[in-house]
């Protein structure tokens, strides 16, 4: 894909629902990420915060990926949610090990803690951070890191004296949504309703934005990470943007929205590429 002057993604590349719009209707889940990748420069790694990949697995997908391509893989649960993170540095670094194939496309590592991770435990933290060495980005969800007190403005300068980002979730989107979607309601079942803390600890800020189905929906709460992601761009810093659906199905659509506002508010940004699709005498069986 066109180089960009920030990283632009999706939670995943495994929907096969996308193939109505980004991937060809005749679209191999096997090809699937590098379909992807020919796109989007970035990827949420939740896979791996559900299950660690095979090796072979991992392989295949460096195989698929290029290399200015990133993929913010999370640490799996078990790490983040397992209990005391200082007794988690040997489990870290044998997953850092797993997925050494996919070399510097693995940048930022995610570290998604659980709401009952709060302002008691951030020694273990910052035992985790320092012994890790490597670029991360910390999400939290307890609430007293958003009450803008003592603890919120100890959490961040942790993170800022270690060069580690604090990614923002912004869910307002999502939790303004009265449906009786299914998706809706699981997606407001499962999302943390916290306030969005825009961060730029690093020269690499993190967002996620998680969008209502309806795209336009979205605009107002879109408006100001336009404004937002482009100030970041212009100081010379490259964010992650990563846009959500409450079924993902709409994610592309979304992400590709967002990126037509960005560059009316930044002119000469290179346009997403569109996957070929099918011509209909193609499928018709006329050429």
């Amino acid at each position: 894909m066109t180089d960009l002057p920030y990283y632009l993604g999706c939670p995943s590349w495994s929907e096969s629902a996308w193939r109505e719009g980004l991937y060809p209707q005749n679209a191999r889940p096997a090809d699937f990420l590098s379909l992807y990748a020919q796109v989007f420069n970035a990827v949420e790694g939740n896979t791996t915060f559900y299950a660690r990949p095979a090796p072979t697995t991992v392989e295949r997908w460096a195989q698929s990926l290029p290399e200015h391509f990133r993929f913010t893989a999370k640490f799996p649960r078990d790490i983040s949610h397992g209990g005391d993170l200082r007794e988690q540095n040997h489990a870290a670094e044998d997953f850092l090990q797993l997925l050494r194939p996919l070399g510097a496309r693995v940048a930022p590592l995610w570290l998604q803690l659980p709401a009952s991770f709060g302002p008691v435990r951030l020694a273990e933290l910052v035992s985790f951070m320092d012994a890790l060495e490597r670029p991360l980005a910390v999400e939290v969800r307890h609430p007293e890191f958003f009450a803008k007190g003592d603890s919120e403005r100890l959490l961040n300068r942790l993170l800022m004296d270690r060069g580690v980002e604090r990614i923002c979730l912004d869910p307002r989107a999502l939790f303004s949504c009265t449906s009786t979607d299914p998706a809706v309601l699981h997606a407001q079942a499962k999302k943390p309703r916290v306030p969005p803390r825009p961060a730029a600890f690093t020269p690499f800020p993190q967002v996620r934005f998680i969008g209502r189905p309806e795209l336009e929906a979205n605009d107002p709460y879109l408006v100001p990470w336009i404004e937002k992601v482009a100030g970041w761009i212009e100081e010379g810093r490259t964010p992650y943007v990563f846009l959500h659906t409450p079924d993902n199905h709409r994610a592309p659509e979304l992400a590709r929205r967002f990126h037509q506002q960005l560059s009316e508010r930044l002119p000469g940004l290179p346009a997403l590429p569109e996957l070929h699709q099918p011509q209909a005498t193609e499928q018709l069986g006329l050429l």
